[in-house]
């Protein structure tokens, strides 16, 4: 319950792609370089100048948003999301990949023979 109020405390941003609304530590900030090129930048520490559009961080909202080009218009003309498609497939596979975890079979109490 307590994380479920914490996540409600929490500024609501709109995704770009799926255009529905969430915490914002739930989305990636992505601002416009700002040395000239029309390259989108993925903004770690969410600090970055400039005015900066918000990501669900899923190839969904993604496709989403480069279908719509939502980019180009949340950002001033910037279209080039190399950086961004490249964060987002790495955070996907990542996800995607089964671990192989090392896990111990404990025996329930009281069956210990």
């Amino acid at each position: 319950m307590a994380q479920v109020q914490h996540l409600e405390n929490q500024p609501q941003r709109t995704c770009i792609g799926c255009r529905k609304k969430g915490p914002r530590s739930e989305l990636l900030r992505l601002v416009a370089d700002g040395s000239g090129s029309s390259a989108v930048v993925l903004d770690e520490r969410r600090r970055m100048a400039g005015r900066g559009a918000w990501l669900h961080p899923s190839e969904k909202c993604l496709a989403l948003a480069v279908k719509r080009r939502a980019f180009g218009r949340a950002l001033n003309g910037a279209t080039g999301t190399t950086d961004v498609e490249r964060r987002i497939t790495a955070v996907t596979k990542a996800v995607d990949t089964p671990v192989a975890a090392a896990t111990t079979v404990q025996p329930e109490s009281g069956s210990e023979n």
